[in-house]
């Protein structure tokens, strides 16, 4: 059965790994494209690693990964022309799809969520449940197979280099965590939090949570770097039930997430889908929330976990 889930998900990056060589394609044609030679480059180097990663060595990919963020350095990446919606057109498609355009949303949680309960797993679900997803808005919809190739394309490009954010920064918690990084906040928060004060470890455990994954921009990789830092020796050490404790401490990073241009698929996805003026506009609306949401977790892992 691995073997299986193994081939299955290959089969899912070598898809995303071509959607973006695709976009290398369309960008290299455009004549008019500002930073042609570079947006293309990059949308070629992001699909061969998707694509073909795992069977190029993995010194390769590195230096590709190096070379896309040597193109974003330089600014040589940028949309260029898009195939645009056509407003009249979305209006009239609006009207009369009405509230069936959440379907295939709906859809795509729910195959997911019940995927992950077989032996596939959650990964295999959410590429199988994406692949059914687009199908059934196909058939809402009634798309032609170009406008699916051209909205891939269009949502590929605002998204842009933000779109790749989120694997290196799981990678980089990895790294951060083979390093002994955690060892190193441990020392650290020792000599500020006092031996034996249980809410002084809780706050630690969750205001570390929630500052490392705004570092990190990812709450998966925060936690193992904070949990093996914090968590153990501050919060379980004292007596913490390590199942509440760990779990609150992951919801508590996730308040950094609604606070942190790193988190780019919340935060900075929606600000280039939406095109909206203040690059800061989602993580502003969400900041109050958030600090709320910390205070909460802190006094529901002190009550809850001891």
């Amino acid at each position: 059965m691995a073997g299986w889930i193994d081939n299955i998900l290959e089969f899912f990056y070598i898809l995303i790994g071509l959607l973006a060589i695709m976009t290398a394609v369309r960008v290299f044609r455009e004549t008019s494209h500002p930073t042609r030679l570079g947006t293309a480059a990059f949308w070629l180097l992001l699909g061969i690693v998707f694509a073909f990663g795992n069977f190029i060595p993995y010194m390769i990919d590195g230096i590709l990964i190096v070379l896309m963020g040597c193109l974003t350095m330089f600014k040589q990446v940028q949309i260029g022309k898009i195939v645009d919606v056509e407003e009249a057109k979305a209006e009239t498609s609006a009207r009369k799809i009405g509230s069936l355009i959440f379907v295939p949303c709906i859809s795509l949680a729910v195959i997911a969520v019940a995927i992950s309960y077989t032996p596939l797993g959650g990964q295999v679900g959410i590429g199988i449940a994406s692949v059914l997803a687009l199908l059934i808005a196909i058939a809402i919809t009634g798309a032609k197979p170009q406008t699916v190739l051209d909205d891939s394309d269009r949502m590929l490009r605002q998204v842009g280099t933000a779109g790749i954010l989120p694997q290196l920064l799981a990678a980089l918690g990895v790294i951060f965590n083979a390093a002994g990084v955690g060892d190193v906040i441990s020392q650290g928060i020792s000599g500020v939090v006092p031996e034996g004060n249980r809410l002084a470890g809780v706050v630690a455990y969750c205001l570390g949570m929630m500052i490392f994954t705004m570092i990190m921009g990812n709450g998966f990789a925060a936690f193992t770097v904070i949990t093996a830092g914090i968590g153990v020796p501050f919060v379980i050490a004292q007596g913490g039930d390590p199942v509440v404790a760990g779990a609150l401490a992951m919801t508590a990073g996730f308040c950094g997430t609604l606070l942190t241009p790193m988190a780019a698929n919340f935060n900075a996805l929606p600000v280039a889908l939406l095109e909206m003026k203040d690059a800061n506009g989602v993580i502003k609306a969400q900041a109050p929330i958030a600090l709320l949401l910390l205070v909460i977790h802190i006094a529901l892992m002190y009550f809850w976990a001891f």
